[in-house]
């Protein structure tokens, strides 16, 4: 048991995790209301790597953490050209579109709140963003997850084509 704790520990430790949106569900029932709670978290090592993750549960910590545990499933590995992104790059999911461009040295995060989470948990430091179409937190960190996916170095995009530099 002390083992199962202390890896989960070390699992959760190897990244910083970061809540990004917290909302409350009510179910009205013959006694009155019942409370559960949903967590959205993204969870990244600051060096290229990312994952979010969503949690319901009847109390906060417990939601975090069923959200921490489900980032596994959904992590994607970024390839960082220094301290921005490679190449422009656009993310759909759903109604949300994210756009990113990257920028000089210096330049910071530039993007909403939602957006700046995802990257910065990525290890991105310098990049212009540009949010269309829907606000919604859970849309915004699939559309920019669908964005980094898609994300290529130089290198790779030589080997896929066949031609050396």
């Amino acid at each position: 048991m002390a083992e199962q704790r202390e890896g989960r520990d070390k699992q959760r430790n190897d990244g910083q995790e970061k809540v990004i949106q917290i909302r409350r569900c009510a179910c009205v029932v013959k006694g009155g209301r019942r409370f559960t709670f949903t967590a959205l978290v993204v969870l990244g090592d600051k060096s290229g790597k990312v994952g979010w993750g969503y949690g319901k549960a009847t109390e906060v910590p417990q939601a975090v953490e069923k959200a921490v545990k489900g980032t596994n499933r959904n992590t994607v590995s970024v390839p960082l050209a220094e301290t921005t992104i490679p190449h422009q790059v656009e993310g759909r999911y759903g109604a949300a579109r994210v756009v990113l461009v990257p920028a000089m040295p210096g330049t910071g995060v530039i993007a909403g709140n939602t957006v700046r989470a995802v990257l910065e948990s990525a290890g991105v430091h310098d990049v212009l963003t540009k949010s269309r179409g829907s606000t919604n937190p859970m849309n915004l960190v699939r559309a920019t997850m669908n964005a980094l996916s898609k994300l290529r170095t130089r290198d790779q995009i030589a080997r896929l084509r066949g031609v050396t530099f």
